[in-house]
């Protein structure tokens, strides 16, 4: 019964990689690198298996904890979960370039408060253990946003080189 979230997850990969490989021919490459990216996320954030910085470990059986009010933002727990998101805000900021940053932030926000309550769900129902902690939506939200505002410097650069190209060639 604990690993029935990992199934789910391994038949929606399936079925999504069998529709990139059968459909898609422009950046085939590119969706299922991103494919992957979110199937092991998803791995990490809603299955009892558990990453330490140094192994590979499951969970014991159990309900997990909730910490809604103690801030801890200096260990290596908070610096994981925002290299964990980075990649979302590349993606989110890649996909939708209008977007603001603070509309990535807000995403962000909603994003990992989404994740830590979808883990507190999965922990109640299927006893992954998995704790719901406001530090990881706040780490969440800023790793979100880093990858946001990485993309937008790309493309600030990006637009500003074509600009000089430009005026180099009318000149």
């Amino acid at each position: 019964m604990r690993w029935e979230p990992l199934l789910i997850i391994l038949l929606m990969t399936c079925l999504s990689g069998l529709l990139i490989v059968t459909t898609t021919h422009k950046h085939r490459w590119f969706a299922l690198l991103t494919l992957a990216y979110l199937t092991g996320l998803a791995a990490i954030l809603f299955t009892p298996i558990s990453f330490s910085g140094t192994g590979v470990y499951i969970m014991p059986v159990g309900f997990g904890r909730v910490n809604l009010t103690n801030l801890d933002a200096f260990n290596l727990g908070f610096a994981e979960n925002i290299l964990l998101t980075l990649p979302l805000g590349l993606l989110l900021k890649w996909l939708v370039p209008k977007l603001s940053i603070w509309g990535v932030g807000v995403l962000g926000l909603f994003t990992g408060s989404s994740i830590e309550t979808i883990q507190y769900i999965l922990s109640q129902h299927w006893l992954i253990n998995r704790s719901s902690d406001i530090n990881d939506v706040l780490a969440n939200a800023i790793g979100i946003v880093i990858g946001g505002v990485l993309v937008a410097i790309y493309y600030r650069v990006r637009v500003g080189h074509r600009n000089r190209q430009r005026q180099r060639a009318v000149a």
